[in-house]
């Protein structure tokens, strides 16, 4: 059983963050902060991400489940993602997501719970400089508490959000908080395990509730490329802090496969000699399982690839 507990979809780009556009152009192509990238894989022609081409990639890879968060790069999905989850409620788990840079947040996420949303994504690098643990934050943060609704935030490098997430665990130590990209952890050229705010970070897994997982690792050390053997040594030294059972395994799906295929994502850590069995069980589905309260989830059947 696998879970991906990061990825992302839309059916169009056309936003702004920082005062510059992102917008969706043809052949999985994107304006993406005033230039010209190649945001998700060049079969997809029409730039519309969609659960159904993600569906065809988690059925391949024989991928149970995956998390949907929410990025302001791809602008606010709420509409799109209540349709997915509404559509296949036993693959996706869909957050929901406001636009914290604007007052009245707070009432804008409380209508996203009652509209049957489970889990709320911060792009906590994205907020300019606003605190985790402003008056409208904290109100928000309580009412996801009492609700049982999971926070998703990836936080900004540095300490400074360390600090208030520390706050806001404080605050609500029964809310669920799953931490992004594995800490940001840093790419082979600065090692994450020399970086003491990385380690701050990744130690906030310490508390109950809170978990990390590891969406955008194969982006993070993309110049070292498959088999990515610090990615590996990356998670080793998470869970020499933590342990194995606080970290989840994320794909941050489309964007990754831009230069790997879906199944690559997660196929070094099956494949790694460095990870015990029951260390790949956790990391892969286990723990996601657990900490997002997944039920009964179907067995996908090992397709044979025409070339083998």
């Amino acid at each position: 059983m696998i879970i991906d507990a990061h990825s992302h979809l839309w059916l169009k780009q056309d936003t702004s963050w920082d005062g510059k556009p992102i917008r969706s152009l043809k052949n999985g192509r994107s304006i993406f902060l005033g230039e010209e990238v190649q945001m998700i894989p060049p079969f997809i022609i029409d730039g519309r991400n969609t659960a159904e081409v993600f569906l065809s990639n988690m059925d391949y890879a024989q991928v149970s489940a995956a998390v949907v968060v929410q990025e302001f790069i791809d602008g606010i999905q709420n509409d799109y993602l209540a349709e997915v989850q509404r559509h296949y409620p036993d693959r996706f788990l869909t957050c929901g997501m406001v636009d914290y840079l604007k007052d009245g947040f707070c009432e804008e996420a409380v209508a996203l719970m009652d509209q049957g949303f489970k889990g709320i994504a911060i792009p906590g690098h994205r907020l300019l400089g606003k605190p985790l643990t402003s008056d409208e934050m904290l109100k928000m943060f309580r009412e996801m508490e009492r609700r049982n609704v999971f926070l998703s935030i990836t936080l900004e490098d540095g300490d400074k959000q360390v600090s208030e997430l520390s706050e806001v665990i404080a605050e609500c130590p029964r809310l669920r908080v799953a931490i992004g990209h594995l800490g940001m952890a840093n790419p082979p050229q600065i090692p994450c395990w020399e970086n003491e705010s990385w380690r701050r970070q990744v130690l906030l897994a310490r508390h109950e509730n809170v978990m990390i997982e590891s969406g955008g690792i194969t982006w993070l050390y993309n110049s070292e490329f498959y088999p990515f053997p610090s990615a590996i040594r990356a998670i080793r030294e998470a869970a020499a802090l933590v342990g194995m059972e606080k970290l989840m395994w994320g794909s941050d799906y489309p964007r990754t496969i831009t230069a790997i295929t879906y199944r690559m994502s997660y196929d070094f850590v099956v494949k790694s000699q460095e990870l015990t069995d029951e260390e790949k069980r956790l990391f892969l589905g286990e723990n996601a399982k657990k900490f997002y309260g997944f039920g009964e989830l179907p067995h996908l059947q090992y397709i044979k690839n025409m070339s083998e």
